[in-house]
């Protein structure tokens, strides 16, 4: 009995072998049912490529060598070349013309007992074989299949805020995978499997560095070392994008201007633009931040963003490549709310941008906040395309060791109406392209925590097709990442779908927003009002006094609110139809407003706080079941991680409660436990070295 007992839980322990998350999603391990497993090897076991299907490309080398690795990891068999002789199911590549699948597309399709796998350009092939390995990982049936896609989006990019001295600014998963020190002599093997994963979620391009640009990357070397980084990213279907220090000119050129509408300063970007493509062909062009938090740009010299942007764009068009001007930009007025300026700055440029320009606006009018309400920006240039900025990595969420699932975050405001032009005019359809602020770095699982993995995987899913929801991204991710069991798949994706709003209850319940401490902004920080911008300051955003609390955007305060159409205008400014989770987003209120559930708006905050608290003991509490499921390595990381979200769960309650009690002096309701501290000792936390705070160059 004792052997047969040991060779069960030998057999069981195959299937938990250590896992050290550095395969993300494509970890191509055997299938465990037998029968599903036998089935698909019947069915692929040989690879036809039908007449006029060239193969020699890069892009079709590594594509095969994903299929035959994949292939052999789940089905422990490898695939054969087939000839039209033998007569056996299996896989055909066929190159068919763009008008029957469009570029960067692909059609599966059952053959014969096999498949086929359609494309008119080699990404197609591409992103057809990571659909089929995802197929084939999450279990599905391949009876039937008859599947096209196409990408909804054609910019499809990873920002990284990685500065060359490897430090990565909002980065909370070590340091940056790009080495500039030891390119481009040494490739790491770690750049090819990050362009692994990027094309097997269809992002497409990568700005490798920081938004807080240095000119020091234009300078020649630097541009053979992004080179060698371009030379790894082309056979994966990505471009190589690089930020631009708008006063470049000036660093490295040694003009004394950098006025865009200077001869020699467009001169100098002409020329700079003709030495990159001399080196990377396929470059795909710059990403700007301009005029916004200490960086140089075009209204220093009196001239516009359009201005800024266009002399820029000038010298990249012959080559096809394109500017991304981001609209994040605030100015010192302490009259004009912050939340209102980036649509008064590029509204009125409409139509005054090169047709090589897009303007890239974060998702809400602020900044990655747990919740915002949609960027009015959106649909409102209908002359110049937008890009809709997320971001993957946690600024503002908790850093790298809160589990907080952004999928729903995503979809938010993918699916937000901005009634621009009428019913149905969605952010997802007014945007020409997406561009996540990534959370990659030199941890050895990529992102920290492991969790963190599927924003990377939801960013790239939903740029690809935003009207995918959370939850079946998520379901594939927890069958491709931890288990082949539905109880854990479910369990993995009831936690992410419910994570965000446990978050967001824990930090800026109600539309609260920005109460974070200042700087690193780790933590809480509400009391703050001393910096010198007015919107450098939490309390700025919450104006809690004796008598209320909110930010009143209405037409009796900031009038933010009439940015909108005025179908989404007059929901928000009535604070009887405005939802409740932007409820303090738009309106200043008193303590005793009645809400919705019958409790005063105080005691609807504190229940909100408590509740989450109360879902970080719940994530905890599911996780903690699945103990044995998953493997021993992983399952103890996310337990001592989910330890800390919960402890400064109860940290972020107890200190924002002590402070707002100390304001308008109310008691606590019942099940609100009182803080553990005053608000005097929260006042006096800190933490100088709070991850993810780079140098500023």
């Amino acid at each position: 009995m004792r052997l047969i007992f040991c060779l069960l839980v030998a057999a069981a322990s195959a299937n938990l072998l250590a896992d050290d998350g550095y395969r993300l999603w494509l970890r191509y391990d055997p299938i465990a049912d037998t029968q599903l497993r036998n089935t698909y090897a019947r069915q692929l076991g040989r690879l036809y490529v039908e007449e006029g299907t060239d193969t020699t490309s890069a892009t079709l080398a590594v594509t095969l060598r994903e299929l035959r690795n994949g292939l052999q990891g789940l089905l422990g068999s490898g695939m054969l070349t087939g000839t039209s002789e033998d007569g056996k199911p299996g896989l055909t590549l066929a190159r068919v013309s763009d008008g029957e699948v469009g570029p960067e597309g692909y059609r599966l399709q059952q053959n014969a007992g096999g498949l086929r796998l359609s494309a008119s350009d080699d990404a197609g092939f591409l992103y057809g074989t990571f659909h089929l390995l995802r197929l084939l990982q999450t279990g599905s049936s391949l009876d039937g299949l008859d599947n096209t896609e196409e990408p909804a989006k054609e910019i499809r990019i990873l920002n990284h805020w990685d500065n060359l001295d490897g430090t990565v600014e909002r980065g909370y998963a070590g340091f940056s995978i790009f080495d500039w020190h030891t390119l481009p002599e040494v490739i790491d093997q770690r750049y090819i499997d990050y362009a692994r994963a990027c094309a097997s979620v269809g992002i497409n391009g990568s700005v490798v560095t920081n938004v807080n640009a240095n000119a020091l990357i234009f300078r020649d070397d630097y541009l053979d070392k992004a080179a060698a980084l371009a030379d790894v990213f082309r056979p994966y279907g990505i471009k190589l994008y690089l930020t631009a220090r708008f006063s470049a000119p000036m660093e490295l050129g040694g003009l004394d201007t950098a006025d865009p509408l200077d001869a020699d300063v467009i001169a100098w970007w002409k020329e700079k633009a003709d030495e990159i493509y001399k080196r990377i062909p396929d470059f795909g062009g710059f990403v700007v931040k301009a005029n916004s938090e200490g960086q140089p740009g075009p209204n220093e010299y009196g001239r516009t963003h359009a201005q800024g942007a266009n002399t820029l764009a000038d010298a990249l068009a012959p080559h096809g490549g394109i500017v991304m001007w981001r609209a994040f930009v605030y100015g010192s007025n302490p009259d004009d709310d912050r939340a209102a300026q980036a649509y008064d700055e590029f509204v009125p440029l409409d139509g005054q941008f090169r047709d090589n320009v897009l303007v890239q606006v974060k998702n809400g009018p602020i900044d990655f906040q747990p919740r915002e309400p949609f960027s009015p920006l959106f649909g409102a240039t209908p002359e110049t395309p937008l890009l809709l900025e997320l971001q993957i990595t946690k600024e503002y969420l908790g850093q790298g060791t809160h589990l907080v699932g952004l999928a729903p975050l995503f979809a938010e405001v993918l699916d937000a109406d901005t009634y621009r032009g009428g019913a149905g005019h969605t952010v997802a359809s007014t945007v020409t392209g997406l561009a996540g602020v990534s959370n990659v770095g030199t941890d050895r699982n990529w992102t920290g925590h492991p969790f963190n993995q599927a924003d990377w995987y939801a960013f790239g899913r939903l740029a690809w097709e935003p009207t995918l929801t959370p939850e079946a991204i998520y379901t594939e991710w927890a069958a491709m990442t931890w288990s082949h069991t539905a109880a854990v798949q479910d369990a993995v994706t009831e936690m992410l779908l419910a994570s965000r709003e446990i978050c967001v209850n824990y930090m800026t319940p109600l539309g609260l927003a920005h109460l974070m401490a200042t700087g690193h902004h780790y933590g809480p920080g509400p009391w703050v009002a001393n910096l010198g911008r007015p919107e450098w300051n939490p309390a700025y955003y919450h104006r809690a006094d004796s008598a209320g609390i909110g930010f009143d955007r209405t037409a009796t305060g900031s009038n933010a609110v009439a940015q909108y159409a005025p179908e989404v205008r007059d929901r928000f400014a009535d604070p009887a139809t405005c939802p409740e989770d932007l409820l303090l987003w738009f309106h200043h209120l008193p303590w005793d407003y009645q809400m919705d559930s019958g409790n005063t708006l105080w005691t609807e905050l504190c229940l909100k706080y408590q509740s989450g608290v109360e879902g970080t003991e719940w994530l905890a509490e599911k996780w903690a079941a699945l103990e044995g499921e998953v493997d021993a390595e992983r399952f103890t990381e996310v337990s001592q991680l989910l330890k800390v979200q919960q402890r400064e769960a109860a940290w972020w309650r107890d200190a924002s409660l002590a402070y707002f009690r100390s304001l308008n002096g109310l008691p606590l309701p019942e099940g609100v436990p009182e803080p553990a501290h005053d608000v005097e000792y929260y006042k006096g936390l800190r933490y100088p070295y709070a991850p993810g705070i780079a140098p500023q160059w």
